[in-house]
C-alpha cells in the first residue's frame, strides 16, 4: 500500500524478522513484556520519535487494551482497530455477555459479575453446576483459562487463572460459566467501517485445541449449514452494531452437535487465523483494517461475500508435542515449504538463525494451505508439513501431521475434546504401521547405499587411498526401526538413484531424488510385478547420521533407524542396553522458565500429587506435583529464580529399603 512502517522491539527481538522488514525500528525496553511491549509510555515515545500517524497492534500485547487506544486518541494518533468504547465493552468478557444478551445473541449460562475469591468461585460453580470454565475477563489466547470439575479444582483454577491473567493482560478479574461438553469452537469474522456498515464473513472452525489454545483451524466448517451460518453471522453483526464496533473483530461461538450455538466471547482485534478467511474470501483483512482506520467506506456488501474453496491453518510451535511444553533454542536449519501456485502460505516471524526465547509465545509459523475442496486442502497440508524442515528446537509438527491424517479428522468429526479423545494417554508420536515401517527401512537402505556409492566415487577419484575399489551390485543389510528387531534387507542397484530393495521376500523398486546430506529425501516406490499397485511418492526428512544408522523423520515423527552389516548385526546382540537414569527422587523443571512459587521446604513430608512448585514460561503456568509420598531432602530453587529445562528443582530423600523378613 506504499505505507512506511516502524517496528518496535525489545532486547530479545532486536534481530527479529519484523524489525528487518520494517523501514525503521525503535527499541522499547528489556524482554519482560511489562517493560517493553505492554509499556504504553515507551510505545508512545516511539510514535513521537518517528512521527508515526497510526498503530497496528498485531495479535497480542496491547491489541485489546482500551487504555492504549485512549492514549493514542489523546495524542492524535490513529489506532488501526476499534474505538476505545467498543473495545472496552467487547474486550471484557463479563461486559460482552451482557451486551450480547441485550442484542439478542445466544449466550452460555454463567455468572456475569466479577469473581471475588476462590470460595466465591466454588459457590458460583455449584449454582451453575459442574463442569465450569473459569477464565480471565480480559484477553484471550487460552491464557488464564481452566476447566473445573469439582470444588478443589475450582479453587486451584481461580488461583492459577488469576495469576496468569495478571501476568498476560495486567488484569486478574475472572468469570465463571457453564462448560459445554464436546462442543465445536466456531467463530465468525466481522469487518465494519466507521459509517455503520458491518459485514460478516464465513466461519472458521477452531476445535483442535490444547490447553484452550488453537492448534489447527479450517474455513469453512463441515458442521454448519447455510441457515446456521447466516444466523450466527447476523447475531454477530447485531452485537457489533449494539456497541458501535468497526474494524476487524471476531465473535467466537460454541456449537453443539445439534448446531445450537452459544456466544463465547468477542476478540476485538485481528485473529491469528485470519489468513484462512482471506484464502476463501479473497479479502485482505489487514488492508481492510487500514482503509477503515483511514475513514474509508467498505467497498463491498454482504451479498458480495462468498466461499471459494477450503483452507487450513496449522500453528507450528516450538514445543514438545508429547508434553505440550514450550521449547527454546536457535533455529539451526529452517526451510519453509513451498508450492508452485498459491496452495501454501507461511506467515512466520523468524528466519534461520532466529532465537526462540522464554519470554513470548512459542509460535514459529502459521502454515496455511488452500484447495478447491476440503480434501485437497488437507492433502496440501500433509505435503507441506512433510517438507517443513526445522532443526534446533523441538517442534509440534509430529502432532500436527498425525492429527491431519487421523480418520476422524479426515471425516470432519471434530470437537474441542478431539486431542484428549484421540490421545487419551497423551501424544507419543505416530504409531508405525507395516507400510510406514517398510517405507522407513526402504528409505534408510537407499540412503545408505547412496552414501556408499558416493564414498566409492571419492576414493576412485583420487581420495586418500587412490586405488580402484570395486563394490558389489548387491548388498545385505540388517535394518530396524527404534528398538524393534532388525530385518534382512537386500539392495540391488542399477545406478545411484534407482534400487531394487527386498524385505522379507517382498521386493520394491525405488527411484530416489536426494543429494547427499540434503534435509529432504524424496522418492517414488512401486511394487514389482503388480499392476494394481500405484507408484507412491514419499518425502522423508534426513536429520542426521548416527554411528550405525540414521535419524529420519516420517509423517512428522522422528525415528532412529539402525543399518548394520550382517557381521554387525550378529555382534549387536551382545551389546548391553544403556541403563536408564533413576529420576524417582528428583523433580525436574519441565521447560525453561521462571519459578512463580514454591510450596514446600526441606524436611516436609508430602503426599503423592500435592503441589510442590509453579513454573511459568511464555505466560503459561505449570504446576509441579509430587510423584510419590516422601520427605523433601533439598529445594534448589526459590520464587523468582530462572530454571533451565530438566534442571533439578527439588530432591526427595531416598526411600529406605524394606527390612527383610
Amino acid at each position: 500500500m506504499g505505507i512506511k512502517t516502524v517496528a518496535v522491539y525489545s532486547d530479545a527481538d532486536a534481530n527479529s524478522l519484523h524489525v528487518r522488514l520494517a523501514d525503521e525500528g525503535v527499541h522499547v525496553g528489556p524482554p519482560p513484556t511489562s517493560k517493553s511491549y505492554l509499556n504504553i509510555p515507551n510505545i508512545i515515545k516511539a510514535i513521537q520519535q518517528t512521527g508515526a500517524q497510526a498503530v497496528h497492534p498485531g495479535y497480542g500485547f496491547l491489541s485489546e487494551n482500551s487504555h492504549f487506544v485512549k492514549a493514542l486518541d489523546d495524542i492524535g494518533v490513529t489506532f488501526i482497530g476499534p474505538n476505545e468504547k467498543a473495545m472496552a465493552a467487547m474486550g471484557d468478557k463479563i461486559a460482552s455477555k451482557i451486551y450480547a444478551k441485550e442484542a439478542g445473541v445466544n449466550v452460555i449460562p454463567g455468572f456475569d459479575g466479577v469473581v471475588k475469591d476462590p470460595e466465591h468461585a466454588v459457590k458460583i460453580a455449584n449454582e451453575i453446576g459442574y463442569p465450569v470454565m473459569i477464565k480471565a475477563s480480559a484477553g484471550g489466547g487460552g491464557k488464564g483459562m481452566r476447566i473445573a470439575w469439582n470444588d478443589k479444582e475450582a479453587r486451584e483454577a481461580f488461583k492459577l487463572s488469576s495469576s496468569e491473567a495478571l501476568s498476560s493482560f495486567g488484569d486478574d478479574r475472572l468469570l465463571v460459566e457453564k462448560f459445554v461438553e464436546k462442543p465445536r469452537h466456531i467463530e465468525i469474522q466481522l469487518i465494519g467501517d466507521k459509517h455503520g456498515k458491518v459485514i460478516w464473513l464465513p466461519e472458521r472452525e477452531c476445535s483442535i485445541q490444547r490447553r484452550n489454545q488453537k492448534v489447527i483451524e479450517e474455513a469453512p466448517s463441515v458442521h454448519l449449514d447455510a441457515a446456521t451460518r447466516k444466523a450466527m453471522g447476523e447475531q454477530a453483526v447485531a452485537l457489533a452494531k449494539r456497541v458501535g464496533y468497526y474494524s476487524a473483530g471476531t465473535c467466537e461461538f460454541l456449537v453443539d452437535p445439534k448446531r445450537n450455538f452459544y456466544f463465547l466471547e468477542m476478540n476485538t482485534r485481528l485473529q491469528v487465523e485470519h489468513p484462512i478467511t482471506e484464502y476463501i474470501t479473497g479479502l485482505d483483512l489487514v488492508e481492510q483494517m487500514i482503509r477503515v482506520a483511514a475513514n474509508q467506506h467498505l467497498s463491498f456488501k454482504q451479498s458480495d461475500v462468498g466461499i471459494n474453496g477450503w483452507a487450513f491453518e496449522s500453528r507450528v510451535y516450538a514445543e514438545d508435542p508429547e508434553k505440550y511444553l514450550p521449547s527454546i533454542g536457535t533455529l539451526d536449519t529452517y526451510i519453509e515449504p513451498t508450492a508452485k501456485g498459491n496452495e501454501v502460505r507461511c506467515d512466520s516471524g523468524i528466519v534461520e538463525g532466529s532465537e526462540i526465547s522464554i519470554y513470548y509465545d512459542p509460535l514459529i509459523c502459521k502454515l496455511c494451505t488452500w484447495g478447491k475442496d476440503r480434501e485437497e486442502a488437507r492433502m496440501n497440508m500433509e505435503r507441506a508439513l512433510d517438507s517443513y524442515v526445522i532443526k534446533g528446537v523441538t517442534h509440534n509438527i509430529p502432532l500436527l501431521r498425525d492429527v491431519i491424517g487421523k480418520e476422524t479428522f479426515v471425516k470432519g468429526r471434530l470437537s474441542t475434546a478431539f486431542l484428549a479423545e484421540e490421545y487419551p494417554n497423551g501424544f507419543k508420536g505416530r504409531e508405525l504401521t507395516n507400510a510406514s515401517r517398510e517405507e522407513l527401512i526402504t528409505s534408510a537402505a537407499a540412503i545408505h547405499v547412496k552414501r556408499v556409492l558416493a564414498q566409492r566415487e571419492w576414493i576412485q577419484g583420487g581420495g586418500t587411498l587412490g586405488e580402484d575399489v570395486s563394490l558389489p551390485k548387491e548388498w545385505e543389510f540388517w535394518i530396524g526401526v527404534g528398538g524393534e528387531e532388525r530385518q534382512q534387507v537386500i539392495v540391488k542397484s542399477k545406478d545411484s538413484d534407482e534400487f531394487k530393495i527386498t524385505i522379507g521376500g517382498k521386493s520394491v523398486k525405488i527411484d530416489v531424488d536426494w543429494k547427499l546430506e540434503a534435509p529432504l529425501f524424496r522418492a517414488s516406490i512401486s511394487k514389482e510385478k503388480s499392476a494394481k499397485d500405484k507408484t507412491k511418492s514419499l518425502t522423508i526428512q534426513y536429520l542426521e547420521k548416527e554411528t550405525l544408522g540414521y535419524v529420519l523423520q516420517q509423517y512428522g515423527t522422528k525415528y532412529h533407524v539402525t543399518v548394520a552389516t550382517k557381521r554387525q548385526h550378529e555382534l549387536l546382540r551382545y551389546m548391553k542396553p544403556k541403563a536408564k537414569l533413576d529420576l524417582t527422587s528428583m523433580v525436574l523443571a519441565p521447560m525453561p522458565g521462571s519459578v512463580v512459587s514454591v510450596s514446600v521446604k526441606e524436611g516436609d513430608t508430602v503426599a503423592e500429587g500435592s503441589e510442590l512448585a509453579v513454573v511459568e514460561a511464555m505466560k503459561m503456568q505449570n504446576v509441579l506435583r509430587a510423584p510419590r509420598v516422601g520427605k523433601i531432602k533439598k529445594v534448589h530453587v526459590q520464587p523468582g529464580s530462572s530454571v533451565a529445562g530438566d534442571e533439578i528443582m527439588i530432591e526427595f530423600a531416598q526411600e529406605k529399603a524394606a527390612a527383610s523378613a
